[in-house]
């Protein structure tokens, strides 16, 4: 990832061109995506001391949770179809612009309804996340680097949850505890909004890429994006066989990446006993394992490619699997009582889940149009989120009474289930390679 200047000149002769423009374009959007991880993982960080200042119990804490994940899994389609159709920077300015102020007016939240309410409309807005990470890598990469773009565009999703930890311990402590810490975390989202609108443009009108570059992209000589109605769309992708072999490993995948977004610090301060203070210290390292995953993601296909011969896609689908085995590490979670095992065991679960939730979005750009990527991802996020949702109202009724134990051991087995439909409906045999 070279990121030199060239002082090459534009066709137009007016402005300097950057080389690897297309991975400065990334950059910027990992930015975005971390500032959302950031506004979104401020809720489990401060979920203890809000509980005790607004008297909400651990079900209603499950409910303003639940909220979140609903919204995020309902609106993930419409977020998709929406930037299919009037564009990345638009449609995920505005996405991005809601989201935002919902994160200021947590501060003023008087009861768990008003935060329910708040998160809602923030998961609604925060969709637009992973629809605009299949749109951004399918706009500006060609097929032969998406698998090593997916892995550094999933670093953001991670590198925010990583981040939260101390920047919201830093706004709770500089800004007069949880009413500031939102308050700051929103406008950091502010900040990048503004951001966006100002240097993001698409390929085709961008002042700072090059022809050479631009032709680079254009390599595999797809054809033109095809926007349909909203309910055509979907139809037309609940048609494609390939789109449940994503989806149902998303399904089975992601009550981890809930659990560790919302509930891991109300696990550390309940069954380990943590305070706010040692939370921050060590909460953040599952996230920092998930941000070498998905760095790791992309080269692991490569890997496989070189070792085994595998096609590309065959290549997405076996790194997938491996991290599928890794999230194992969580079911031995329920036999620790050592803390630093325990953070250990889940942060190599964090390595494993963005293999792959990268790797799926890898599968996202390499099976469907251009025209579909956005609304597919969208979709597939909407399965994922769903089972987000349920299995955080299951911790919510059950937590108080049989422990996270055996919550740990079902998250490690769920992700071989759904490797099990990723190599039936996506992976390619011989007969499909000839």
């Amino acid at each position: 990832m070279n990121r030199s200047l060239n002082p090459g000149i534009t066709a137009a002769g007016t402005k300097r061109t950057f080389r690897h423009m297309r991975w400065w374009v990334l950059v910027l959007f990992l930015a975005g995506v971390t500032v959302n991880y950031i506004t979104r993982n401020s809720l489990g960080l401060l979920a203890p001391e809000l509980k005790d200042s607004l008297n909400i119990t651990t079900e209603q804490y499950s409910y303003i949770v639940g909220a979140f994940q609903l919204a995020y899994t309902f609106f993930q389609p419409i977020c998709g179809w929406l930037i299919d159709v009037i564009g990345l920077k638009v449609g995920f300015l505005i996405c991005a612009s809601v989201w935002a102020i919902a994160c200021l007016f947590h501060a003023g939240a008087g009861s768990w309804l008003h935060l329910a309410i708040l998160r809602f409309v923030m998961g609604s807005a925060e969709a637009a996340a992973t629809p605009a990470n299949a749109k951004v890598i399918g706009e500006w990469f060609p097929k032969k680097e998406r698998p090593i773009a997916a892995g550094w565009a999933g670093v953001g999703f991670s590198l925010g949850a990583m981040l939260a930890p101390p920047i919201i311990y830093f706004a709770h402590a500089a800004f007069g505890g949880w009413q500031g810490a939102f308050l700051f975390t929103g406008a950091l989202a502010l900040g990048w909004v503004l951001l966006w609108w100002w240097l993001y443009r698409d390929p085709y009108q961008h002042p700072n890429l090059s022809k050479s570059e631009l032709d680079f992209i254009r390599q595999d000589n797809e054809p033109p994006a095809v926007k349909l109605p909203f309910f055509a769309a979907l139809k037309t992708v609940s048609k494609n066989k390939r789109f449940y072999g994503i989806a149902i490993p998303a399904f089975m995948a992601e009550p981890a990446w809930g659990v560790l977004s919302f509930w891991v610090p109300l696990y550390l301060a309940k069954e380990l006993g943590m305070d706010l203070k040692q939370i921050v210290m060590f909460a953040w390292l599952p996230f920092l394992a998930a941000d070498l995953g998905s760095a790791a993601s992309g080269y692991l296909t490569r890997l496989y490619t070189k070792i085994f011969g595998f096609t590309q896609v065959n290549s997405v689908v076996a790194s997938s699997v491996t991290g599928a085995f890794l999230m194992l590490s969580l079911a031995a979670v329920a036999v620790t009582k050592d803390p630093y095992v325990a953070i250990a065991l889940i942060s190599i679960g964090g390595f494993g889940h963005q293999i792959i939730s990268c790797m799926l979005s890898a599968l996202v750009v390499e099976k469907f149009d251009k025209g579909q990527m956005a609304t597919v991802n969208g979709m597939r996020g909407s399965f994922a989120w769903i089972s987000s949702f349920l299995f955080s109202l299951l911790i919510g009724v059950t937590a108080d009474t049989i422990g996270f134990n055996p919550l740990f051991v079902a998250m490690g087995f769920f992700d071989l289930i759904g490797a099990v439909f990723l190599i039936a409906f996506i992976a390619e045999r011989r007969a499909q390679r000839a």
